[in-house]
């Protein structure tokens, strides 16, 4: 197969990419991530994409949730704060499940305990940077301190997860 077969021949119009492109009022089909934007785009408008984000955010807290309870379980629970992050987890992957079926529940519980996940997340990058300092060497030693001392950035991934809970709050909600 040569090149030249695959160009239309003159006077002849290309076919369309996409079905429906050549139709009037039709856009033309730009890049495939570009359509997938466009797609994203309406369904915020639509109010579907609360839903969406609901769900993930319930995913995305068991998954952190379970990753913070082995990293504190291997520190031991030495500091009864360790306990607020797991003690968390539950009710906003709860209060996010039923956000997806409840309209109700999506603007009431889901942002009520993603606020409290966020602010536990900036308290636990506090605690962690503490931790940090509290180690022989302290900040004196960063690179070997943050390396095996507490993850720094770890709680905030945990204040992540509620502020995707209160997005998906605040979006609008399709009737």
């Amino acid at each position: 197969m040569n090149l030249a077969s695959l160009r239309p021949a003159e006077g002849r119009k290309p076919a369309p990419l996409r079905q429906g492109a050549g139709k009037a009022g039709a856009r033309p089909a730009v890049g495939r991530w570009e359509g997938a934007l466009d797609h994203m785009v309406r369904n915020v408008e639509h109010g579907r994409f609360e839903r969406s984000l609901s769900g993930l955010t319930a995913f995305a807290a068991v998954i952190t949730g379970a990753e913070l309870w082995l990293e504190h379980d291997r520190a031991s629970f030495w500091n009864r704060m360790m306990w607020l992050p797991v003690a968390l987890t539950p009710p906003v992957a709860v209060s996010a499940v039923a956000g997806v079926f409840s309209r109700r529940i999506a603007k009431t519980a889901l942002p009520v305990t993603s606020a409290l996940v966020m602010l536990n997340g900036v308290q636990g990058t506090y605690l962690h940077i503490r931790g940090i300092s509290h180690r022989p060497g302290g900040w004196k030693l960063p690179r070997y301190n943050a390396e095996m001392g507490p993850p720094v950035f770890a709680p905030l991934l945990f204040s992540m997860v509620g502020g995707m809970g209160l997005l998906a709050a605040l979006l609008r909600r399709e009737r």
